[in-house]
């Protein structure tokens, strides 16, 4: 198989996976839950620390205005705070409250719950390659775009 005809099959499949949106938001919890952008945002903030919109602009590429509307409810629903640059900068910073933790934490421990689900019969093997295939996948992605996503330790 070629690039180009595996680049057909992904982009199926990934149009599939995105419309399984189920899978990330919580059994029961739809109205509550964390919209994909506020999801990101937090994870992007909990991984990184406190960032500008300046900073929001540069890691993900998208126009300031972006970042402004997605987060304005952050701050109305007190999932992320306003603080002065710890680095004696001009621009404001956007940290995690400890109630933006706490939901994107209840958020991710039931998308992990629910991928389990998922893989529950996969082999350790396949696992292990499913999960460095698909690492390797996003920081190619990321290598090309210039814009690499900052990893937690494991």
């Amino acid at each position: 198989m070629e690039a180009r005809e595996a680049g057909e099959h992904i982009e199926r499949e990934l149009m599939i996976l995105m419309r399984h949106r189920e899978l990330s938001v919580p059994r029961g919890a739809r109205d509550g839950a964390l919209d994909r952008s506020a999801y990101v945002l937090l994870s992007r903030l909990e991984v990184q620390g406190p960032m500008s919109i300046p900073d929001f602009v540069e890691a993900f590429g998208l126009a300031p205005s972006t970042f402004t509307r997605q987060t304005a409810p952050l701050l109305r629903d007190g999932l992320v705070e306003r603080m002065l640059d710890p680095d004696g900068g001009v621009a404001r910073k956007f940290r995690i409250t400890e109630e933006g933790t706490k939901r994107l934490s209840a958020q991710r421990e039931e998308t992990v719950t629910r991928l389990a689900e998922v893989l529950t019969d996969w082999p350790t093997e396949r696992l292990r390659r499913f999960v460095s295939d698909l690492e390797q996948f996003n920081t190619d992605i990321e290598r090309l775009a210039g814009r690499p996503w900052p990893r937690a330790a494991r």
